[in-house]
């Protein structure tokens, strides 16, 4: 798994001891590879790699890294797995004499890039990683990232010197490193809870895009070569769909996906999974299972409020399983001293509420394995989310009304106070009763005006409906979900709900969130779903077979079924979620009440603090449940405070 970091000033003397620098850069990620370290430095270029390691594919010292190539030309610092690393020996042994001195992924690598060149080599890879590559004959360094964006990569050009690393924490620690907070990308964590990729919170510093290589040769300026496209990818899919033999399809999605879980099985350290009990997880645990010739290790958390609380399901799913299931139930205690290391943990503000438990159960699992493998993007791919439903219900009704119409009915319901709508909600028949009511009926009267389906999606999804308005000074920058020539456009709105999701939330919000969590406490995941040959073969599948007769992922649920009973996995979907919304009136009021004092929020400058303490004041009253507004901002104050205070 590992972590990495350099920097390349271009042949100028800028630091006084380079290799302390190294070390210190690589020493503040230690958490992503405890095994060791090692440093390569270049005083000739005033080029340098760190390298902290996480030993998982051969143990050994001819793991170790930065790694040099056999020839000497280049040299590596690479962090993540090649799954198919076995099959890309086989084949370059069959066209060039290799003498290889370990069986670790990253010497393939190596021997690949001298034989194919970087981009083939990538394109050859299955895996998930992030990379840096000094080619000492051409004087060129190359930055990489896998497919999906499932390994991290910054890098910034700041007085004359290109600064890179796994972590933003790395990049501070370089004495020309510029930490100058970008209000735009502020306003892109209130709309969506993460900063998307290629912003991140600093002005000047990128996160890769993913499936990219990025080139610098001196300071002659920078090249962006693609080397995959999951937009590509899904419009030729989508250009090529056949329905076929339902039974045919369901076979052939079955043998991709067992081949997937059976590559990112490969370890010389412990091995298990992460089991909510959902279709997901479940699914790939039973393939696990079936491969395995004992009982795999799974894990899971649970809360005692029912409200939250999946570990009874997963419990009765791992025991038909016969795995070796760990659960831990976890206490409103125990969740919320999380939260002071949330800062530290995701190194950048971000505030998807999920990131507690995420880090609980990557907490729990590694007191058993070192790597462990999970269940997500299922939804993604497989039509899994309640909102894609919703959406198009949705739109396909409102778009009967003329906009003015739905301008007029959005400001009748503001006209009526979320209390009067809350009692109404309560007085209601008791098959009618709405819980929060008004809060629901404010909400939807925010997205009601939309003008088409991606306005809609757009505002469904949003936190915050005008970000810019609360972030002083900023101007939202546009994404692949606001930018007409970045967004992905299908006749079916599902569809383009789902592939939208794909290129936006699933890289920048799940797998960051499970990314930090996991390498917080050095346990490496693997999500199988993201294995590049079931991503294609899921976008050609005909939707009829993803959702059927209202029922999402039904594919996937036929293939569980051959493993697990029905009565077993059928339920309302209830995600990974905490009761954010009584912490904040309870447990957690001092902590906010100091992040959101008013006087603080003026002198620091960042947000409108009137509007800041007068949503503090009605969540705290009761009047309205602003927890997800509120947490976006507290996860930026407790970073700040952090890192800038």
């Amino acid at each position: 798994m590992c972590g990495f970091a350099g920097y390349w000033s271009f042949g100028r003397t800028t630091v006084a001891d380079n290799e302390a620098l190294l070390h210190r850069m690589g020493d503040v990620i230690i958490t992503r590879g405890p095994d060791s370290s090692g440093i390569f430095f270049d005083a000739a270029d005033a080029i340098g790699f760190t390298h902290r390691r996480l030993a998982i594919v051969d143990l050994s010292e001819a793991g170790h890294q930065p790694m040099r190539s056999q020839s000497g030309r280049y040299v590596i610092a690479f962090n993540g797995e090649i799954y198919n690393h076995n099959e890309l020996r086989r084949e370059l042994e069959q066209t060039v004499a290799v003498s290889w001195s370990g069986h670790s992924d990253t010497e393939t690598l190596l021997v690949a890039i001298e034989r194919w060149g970087l981009k083939l080599t990538l394109q050859k890879a299955t895996g998930m990683f992030a990379l840096s590559l000094w080619d000492s004959q051409r004087k060129e360094l190359y930055l990489a990232r896998d497919r999906f964006g499932e390994k991290p990569l910054y890098y910034c050009l700041n007085q004359g010197s290109l600064i890179f690393g796994s972590q933003l924490s790395s990049l501070r620690e370089h004495p020309e490193f510029s930490a100058e907070i970008e209000r735009d990308s502020i306003a892109l964590l209130l709309r969506h809870n993460y900063i998307p990729a290629p912003y991140s919170i600093y002005k000047g510093v990128f996160k890769l895009l993913p499936g990219t290589i990025v080139s610098f040769r001196g300071d002659a300026g920078s090249t962006y070569e693609e080397y995959w496209s999951a937009r590509d990818v899904i419009l030729n899919a989508l250009a090529n769909q056949s329905e076929g033999d339902v039974t045919a399809q369901l076979d052939e999605i079955e043998k991709c996906l067992s081949k997937a879980v059976s590559g990112q099985m490969l370890a010389d350290v412990p091995l298990g999974a992460f089991l909510s009990g959902g279709i997901d997880s479940s699914l790939i645990v039973a393939l696990m299972q079936k491969q395995s010739d004992k009982p795999v290790k799974t894990f899971s958390i649970g809360f005692d409020d029912e409200r939250f609380n999946e570990a009874k399901f997963a419990k009765e799913v791992a025991t038909h399983l016969g795995t070796e299931h760990t659960e831990l139930y976890v206490t409103a205690r125990d969740a919320l001293a999380v939260i002071p290391e949330l800062p530290a943990i995701f190194d950048e503000p971000f505030s998807d509420s999920s990131q507690i438990p995420t880090y609980l159960v990557s907490k729990i699992a590694k007191q058993h394995v070192t790597v462990s493998l999970s269940g997500d993007a299922g939804d993604e791919l497989f039509c899994g989310y309640n909102r894609y439903m919703l959406t198009a219900n949705t739109w396909g009704k409102l778009n009967r009304l003329p906009v003015f119409l739905r301008k007029v009915l959005s400001r009748l319901l503001l006209l009526v106070p979320v209390k009067a709508w809350d009692f109404i909600g309560r007085i209601l028949p008791k098959r009618y009763t709405l819980r929060n009511l008004g809060d629901k009926l404010h909400k939807a009267a925010a997205v009601i005006t939309s003008k088409d389906i991606n306005e809609l999606y757009l505002r469904l999804v949003s936190h915050w409906q005008s970000p810019q308005e609360v972030v002083l000074g900023s101007k939202e920058p546009l994404t692949a979900l606001t930018d007409p020539e970045r967004r992905i456009v299908v006749d079916d709105p599902i569809l383009q709900m789902m592939a939208l999701d794909t290129v936006t939330y699933l890289p920048d919000d799940i797998l960051v969130k499970v990314d930090r969590s996991a390498m917080a406490v050095s346990l490496e995941t693997r999500v199988p779903f993201l294995d590049h040959n079931v991503f294609e073969l899921a976008w050609k599948t005909p939707l009829s077979i993803k959702l059927k007769s209202g029922q999402s992922k039904w594919c996937l649920r036929q293939i569980l079924y051959k493993y697990v009973p029905k009565e077993l996995i059928e339920r309302p979907k209830m995600g990974f979620a905490v009761p954010l919304d009584s912490w904040l009136r309870g447990p957690l009021l001092e902590w906010a009440e100091n992040l959101l004092n008013h006087e603080r929020l003026v002198s620091e400058g960042f947000f409108d603090a009137n509007i800041i303490s007068s949503m503090w004041q009605e969540h705290k009253s009761g009047k309205r449940n602003w927890q997800y507004q509120l947490w976006d901002i507290l996860m930026f104050q407790a970073w700040f405070e952090k890192y800038h205070k």
